[in-house]
């Protein structure tokens, strides 16, 4: 007959310690599951929303596109809600960061060329608490901002989508930090800021560049294939986009290279408050002995 596993104090059960610290890991697996899968849903429904022009149905009606890009916004917050990574404090803090980028971006609506300090934020925010958070951090400061400077129109879906997709991948590179943020945090994420900077610009081009199909040789026409498609849409991109979108990558970079150190140390701050983790005891072993509780952080 087998033999349980003894949990060191000559009890053949596991203690209570193990027994929590097994749960709180299952926990926070489950939840981030939850909120990766959340995320690819709704970049599935941005990707099938950009895309649709591009598959010959025409460009959705713009009251189409506005839902579905209000929609997925709530639907992802619920998601986290639901699964516990978003809590009111996090809510809270949420709606105080995407107040402040509208706040930001109304005082300087036209930008220099393609330039607006909108991203900083949501750059930085994406970094600290993830990719999850980041979307909704870029999607939320385009809605409110929108209201705020009377931009609603057709492309803000589609502005929804692509600054989410900049806290997305803000949030992406972040999962490499550990402690506090640091210099290389802010060369990085100024890196970043400049491939984000080209990236959104593209991105919002092919929204705008199916409204040139009469354009010869750099125009969106239905039927074209692939090869057409990318040597049509890389001359649109340079002739109407690439000195603007310069403005953008380097205005984000030089934000992020003067402001980017204080923001990310004080997010860092909050999002230590934010968040309670709860370590397994194997991971402190020299802090406590016995069946004294590990800490919690």
């Amino acid at each position: 007959m087998g033999r349980l596993p003894v949990n060191g104090r000559g009890s053949s059960l596991p203690s209570a310690r193990s027994w929590a610290g097994a749960l709180s890991r299952a926990g926070s697996r489950a939840r981030s599951q939850a909120g990766s899968l959340g995320l690819v849903a709704t970049s599935a429904v941005g990707v099938a929303l950009f895309a649709w022009p591009l598959l010959g149905f025409g460009t959705p009606g713009a009251a189409t596109a506005e839902t579905v890009g209000a929609g997925v916004v709530v639907v992802l917050a619920a998601v986290e809600l639901g699964a516990r990574r978003l809590d009111a404090r996090s809510l809270a803090l949420l709606a105080a960061l995407a107040s402040l980028d509208a706040g930001a971006r109304a005082a300087l609506v036209t930008g220099i060329g393609g330039f607006s300090p909108i991203f900083l934020l949501i750059l930085c925010g994406g970094y600290v608490f993830g990719a999850d958070y980041g979307f909704l951090l870029g999607a939320t400061s385009l809605l409110v901002s929108a209201v705020v400077t009377g931009g609603i129109g057709p492309w803000l879906p589609y502005q929804v989508f692509a600054a989410g997709w900049v806290g997305a991948a803000a949030g992406l590179l972040g999962r490499r930090r550990r402690g506090a943020p640091t210099r290389p945090d802010v060369v990085l994420l100024a890196v970043l800021g400049v491939v984000c900077g080209y990236g959104y610009g593209m991105v919002m081009d092919v929204w705008d560049w199916t409204f040139f199909a009469a354009a010869p040789g750099l125009g969106f026409h239905p039927g074209m294939g692939p090869l057409g498609l990318a040597r049509h849409f890389a001359r649109f991109y340079v002739v109407t986009s690439a000195v603007y979108d310069s403005f953008r990558a380097v205005g984000n970079a030089v934000l992020v290279a003067f402001l980017g150190l204080p923001v990310l140390v004080a997010l860092a701050r909050l999002r230590a408050r934010l968040v309670v983790e709860i370590l397994p005891f194997s991971a402190v072993a020299g802090e406590g002995s016995g069946d004294q509780p590990g800490p919690c952080r």
